[in-house]
């Protein structure tokens, strides 16, 4: 249906042609802009699309003839051109790009640029790392002249200030800023860093950066695409990654697009008249589930405001994978974040995922699949088919461990809630690949409502000593509280010169609450390092309670394909390591049988984190745990 909607359009747009031609010959000829705005020498062909005026029966060439295009699109009103070009060059060129119309010429110059070296990026995430998410700006200011509604303004001006005093205004935070503080993301063991999308958007309420209002260019508030090039260098020569957020479902309202479509059905729907998005994601995974729901999801503009793009119209296909190399070719990006990936049918996404890891064999992603379901996350794994074609996604993002985590240590459910959500990994080709997490930009933070600081303090730790990748939100390792959108997304303390507040930054700046977390957080993940089976080892839970969580991580286990490339001068390992977690206001003791589990044999070394008046012992095929109120004990087998 949706073709044949496409080729009517199309139908249409051929009989419309002879009423505008008049218009477009009075309109001059002009080449305004090409995206991609470069592209790569021995990548896959590429289709330009062109902004101009005058557009409209002119003949498109290129210098080098061994480019030529196969194929042109020109919207009826003269505004776009798809150029689908032959080949990219084998080495790197910059050509011309012409468009004739009788008398009247325009050209410009188009560069192949060279490939970055492998060494220069592109290695992916695995659950060696320790991901952190930021929103830049709201993270640190860094260029004092790129503030204010425009961008424009000095941080100490009037205009900057009315805009930081709005909650969903521009606060002034950019990638300078990010840069100067990878000292203190190392001091807590992160190791990949991931950034809301660097697109530009020239929108009021945009700082968040999910409505691109141009896909290509890197938003003025947080800087140039040279500042996030200097980012990814600074990050790769610590040994730290880059992982860039992407957004193929939607664009925001003030995209050029959304009032001038470079061809029909460029959008599900127009502004005008288009389907309200929905979320239905069992029905994606429902055999029996009426279209109505699955198209709602799919089709539906998100909030019923954002456009939601047609990834069934092939120009709108290659146009969102080329976008997607793009950014990796420039930035030397290790990895990508997907938002809404249910939102997008899964034949794009198998073309797409497909596409880079064939370009990138070691690259990665990660999907939001927002939904507290393990059955409905893992459909959209990689390797997973059950529900249709293989998306070939890396890992979804861990949302059902999310809201079990939080519905045990911030609402009081039983532990035996996160055991549940574990028991079922079998549902994932990959579940080691997972990226558990206990805050994010989306949601409240866990500590909104007068939660306990204690109980944040044991979900860290479960999420850096569980399966997976960890993913931290920034102000976690600072006991941060907010509510929902936008109280979840205040400033970092001591990131904004102009705000005068304490540098949290620096220990001397910090709160003895923020210090106490701080130093937590910062044990943990000098833990993670230090041990093999933290970072790649299986998982083995020994014993869940009401109030109680046990479990072994065991190197022996461990996932390779989960694992990334181990260190230089790796011993091979069978590290075994305990952790056990108890939540309760005093002491508690529990017994564990060890017979037939991974733990049989062990000999438990001393405590490396743990109370003074908690202990672990082994005897006869028994772990006896004597664990203080809300503690967390971790040892090793030796």
């Amino acid at each position: 249906m949706r073709v044949v909607r496409r080729m009517m359009g199309m139908v249409m747009a051929a009989m419309l042609g002879s009423v505008v031609a008049a218009a477009q010959s009075a309109e001059a000829l002009h080449l305004l802009k090409v995206d991609p705005p470069n592209w790569f020498a021995g990548l896959p062909k590429p289709m330009l699309l062109i902004r101009g005026e005058g557009l409209g029966g002119a003949k498109f060439a290129v210098s080098d003839r061994s480019l030529k295009i196969e194929r042109t699109y020109i919207s009826d009103n003269g505004h776009w051109a798809e150029l689908w070009l032959a080949a990219s060059p084998a080495h790197a060129e910059t050509v011309k790009l012409t468009a004739s119309h009788g008398a009247q010429y325009a050209e410009m110059e188009y560069t192949f640029a060279a490939r970055k070296a492998a060494e220069e990026g592109m290695a992916g995430f695995s659950s060696r790392d320790v991901l952190y998410l930021l929103l830049p700006d709201r993270f640190a200011d860094g260029d004092a002249n790129n503030d204010g509604p425009d961008a424009r303004s000095n941080e100490a001006s009037a205009e900057a200030a009315a805009e930081r005093a709005k909650t969903r205004g521009w606060h002034g935070g950019d990638l300078r800023g990010v840069e100067e503080h990878l000292d203190y993301l190392q001091q807590l063991g992160v190791t990949a860093l991931w950034m809301t999308p660097m697109y530009q958007n020239h929108e009021p309420e945009g700082y968040h950066g999910y409505h691109a209002t141009d896909m290509y260019a890197v938003e003025g508030h947080l800087g140039t695409l040279e500042d996030l090039q200097h980012l990814a260098k600074a990050l790769h020569r610590r040994g730290m990654k880059l992982v860039l957020d992407t957004v193929p479902n939607h664009v925001g309202p003030q995209h050029p697009w959304v009032r001038d479509e470079p061809e029909p059905e460029w959008f599900h729907g127009t502004a005008a008249h288009h389907i309200a998005g929905e979320t239905h994601f069992r029905s994606l995974i429902d055999p029996h589930a009426p279209e109505r729901d699955r198209v709602s999801t799919l089709e539906g503009w998100f909030v019923d405001a954002l456009p939601d793009m047609n990834t069934e119209n092939p120009a709108v296909a290659q146009y969102l994978r080329q976008n997607a190399v793009w950014w990796i070719e420039e930035t030397g990006a290790d990895a990508l974040r997907i938002d809404t990936f249910p939102y997008v049918g899964r034949a794009f996404w198998h073309e797409f995922n497909g596409e880079l890891k064939e370009l990138y064999p070691r690259l990665t992603e990660v999907g939001e699949v927002a939904d507290g379901s393990a059955e409905i996350v893992s459909s959209f794994a990689d390797g997973a088919t059950r529900a249709g074609a293989d998306t070939r996604l890396y890992t979804p993002l861990d949302y059902p461990f999310f809201h079990a985590l939080r519905h045990s240590l911030r609402d009081g459910a039983p532990m035996t809630a996160i055991a549940d959500v574990l028991a079922q990994d079998a549902l994932y080709p990959h579940p080691d690949r997972l990226v558990p997490f206990m805050d994010n930009h989306d949601n409240a933070r866990f500590l909104d409502g007068g939660r306990s600081a204690a109980a944040l303090r044991l979900a860290y730790a479960i999420v850096m000593t569980t399966r997976g990748t960890p993913h931290l939100y920034y102000g976690d390792e600072l006991a941060m509280s907010g509510g929902e959108d936008p109280e979840n997304r205040r400033d970092f303390p001591g990131g904004f010169a102009v705000e005068h507040r304490a540098n949290s930054f620096t220990s001397g700046g910090r709160t003895p609450e923020q210090q106490a977390m701080f130093a937590w957080g910062a044990k943990l993940g000098a833990l993670r390092k230090a041990h093999e089976a933290l970072q790649c080892g299986g998982e083995q839970v020994l014993a869940a309670r009401a109030d109680w969580l046990v479990y072994l991580r065991d190197a022996a286990h461990a996932d390779v394909s989960a694992c990334g490339a181990a260190p230089r001068n790796a011993k091979v390992s069978n590290e075994r390591v305990l952790v056990a977690v108890h939540r309760g206001s005093g002491e508690a003791s529990l017994q564990v049988p060890l017979r037939k589990t991974w733990m049989e044999g062990c000999r438990l070394g001393v405590a490396e984190l743990g109370g003074a008046s908690s202990d672990a012992s082994v005897a006869n095929d028994e772990l006896r745990l004597k664990l203080v109120g809300d503690d967390v004990l971790v040892a090793a087998c030796q």
